[in-house]
């Protein structure tokens, strides 16, 4: 096994016995199979190069809570399994893996410290289901798409405010130029510059600027566009469209007046699909695109053309991930002293504000965000152990202690109640919706006692009128 050689984690949104499979690149050779999973678009995650993460869909037609699985890649054994207030769709973590963001169907997002696990906010993030959420290349902003084509970006300092926890975060963009889905979106840097691109099923990709949410350029074609993804070098935006085609542009980032409008006459067209692009990513070897013709394939980045094609009969690929063959070797303890890097359950609900340990989660963004010492993980209390020690010691700042602490809890339930009932009604709205449909659409059953009595005496016919066959 080439240590330093790239390898391609996929995976599908068909079924939970599809799971996880692990590709070599240069030989086709598959190197590893992690059964049980089934990650929605957008829904798996390689963080730190340590640890692989997938949002798991729930069964169609079922209720309730989702789940995140996460799995040490020198170990895949059993995941961490976490399971969460509602089915967890795209996922996103920024660079140094410190933070997970999630987003779900309902339009509700979730943002988790990994170290311990803390779930530190959960708010209304759009008003229709979250399809796609990206950290910028700094960390700093996160940006989130949903299913009416609205973007929405909120800064990670608001996110983290610990004393706002219980209300809505402000925005600092809302972009609502697409008129349909958001299929994609990938950032960039250019010089001092921060650029996001955006996809949509309305058939067009838009660049934009993410300091000022100014719209850059638009690239129309003529059919959707269902993946996106950059070159890792050069300036150019590779998109996957509905018919199975990729085209390939160049982004124009120069300092323009009004923004640019490019065609698909202006692009360069990949073909070597017969189904819908479902993927983009790039590697060491070049690009590699999904279909829903269950396959994948790697091009050739000079010729452009198909250099070697996978074929995923369990089901078409939702997501693909590019690690190096070395994260799945056993870690000497060398690697493990310097490679010190630990997740934990993410917790299902948020805890009650100011509860001691937010200090340290809104410090972890600053300068000192790498040095993770044990403080971290031992101020979960810190409030009670005061309380337990002026109630010991009788002090007059005992009560102004219980009354404070008692307002924070008191502030978490009412939001936690007003949370459970949004999720109620919309229970009782999909539950109406079907029995709704059972009644203009219904059926006959031959399970009720009269219906049981007329086969009987059908089947047998030599019975007397209201004798019974118990009767003999």
């Amino acid at each position: 096994m080439g240590k330093n050689k790239d390898a391609l984690v996929v995976c599908s949104d068909r079924s939970t016995g599809v799971g996880i499979t692990v590709w070599e690149l240069e030989t086709g050779a598959q190197l590893l199979h992690i059964p049980t999973c089934a990650a929605a678009p957008h829904g798996l995650l390689c963080l730190r190069n340590q640890f692989l993460v997938a949002s798991q869909c729930n069964r169609h037609g079922s209720f309730g809570g989702g789940a995140i699985f996460i799995w040490p890649l020198n170990k895949p054994r059993s995941p961490l399994r976490s399971y969460t207030m509602e089915a967890i769709g795209p996922l996103s973590c920024t660079k140094d893996g410190i933070y997970i963001a999630g987003g779900a169907p309902s339009g509700n997002a979730y943002l988790w410290e990994v170290a311990n696990g803390r779930l530190l906010r959960t708010w209304r993030a759009h008003h229709k289901s979250l399809k796609c959420m990206v950290f910028s290349d700094d960390d700093s902003l996160l940006i989130c798409g949903s299913n009416d084509g609205i973007i929405f970006v909120w800064s990670m300092i608001s996110l983290l405010d610990v004393e706002d926890s219980g209300s809505s975060p402000p925005l600092l963009h809302c972009l609502s130029e697409h008129r349909s889905s958001i299929t994609g979106l990938v950032t960039i840097s250019v010089g001092a510059r921060s650029i996001f691109v955006s996809s949509s099923l309305d058939g067009t990709c838009k660049v934009w600027d993410l300091v000022s949410g100014r719209l850059l350029q638009t690239q129309v074609y003529s059919t959707s566009i269902t993946a996106i993804t950059l070159h890792p070098v050069e300036q150019l935006l590779f998109s996957g469209s509905v018919d199975g085609k990729i085209f390939v542009n160049v982004l124009d980032l120069g300092p323009v007046e009004d923004p640019l409008v490019t065609t698909e006459d202006q692009a360069f067209v990949l073909k070597g699909h017969n189904g819908s692009i479902t993927a983009l990513t790039f590697s060491g070897f070049g690009l590699i695109s999904a279909s829903e013709d269950f396959t994948f394939c790697l091009w050739d980045t000079i010729k452009w053309v198909v250099a070697r094609r996978f074929n995923h009969r369990k089901g078409a690929v939702t997501n693909m991930v590019v690690i190096k063959q070395s994260t799945l070797l056993p870690m000497s303890n060398h690697q493990k002293a310097t490679n010190q890097f630990c997740v934990s359950l993410l917790q299902k609900y948020p805890e009650p504000a100011n509860s001691g340990e937010g200090m340290s989660t809104f410090l972890s963004l600053s300068a000192c965000r790498n040095q993770q010492t044990s403080t971290n993980f031992q101020g979960n209390n810190l409030l009670d152990h005061l309380i337990f020690d002026s109630e010991r010691e009788q002090t007059p700042v005992m009560m102004q202690m219980k009354l404070e602490r008692s307002m924070d809890d008191r502030m978490w339930v009412t939001s936690m109640t007003k949370h459970v009932m949004e999720m109620n009604k919309h229970l009782q709205s999909r539950l109406l919706d079907m029995m709704q449909c059972r009644l203009l659409c219904p059926y006959e059953t031959d399970s009720s006692p009269k219906k049981k009595r007329q086969k009987l005496r059908t089947e047998s016919p030599g019975l007397p009128e209201g004798q019974s066959h118990s009767a003999g």
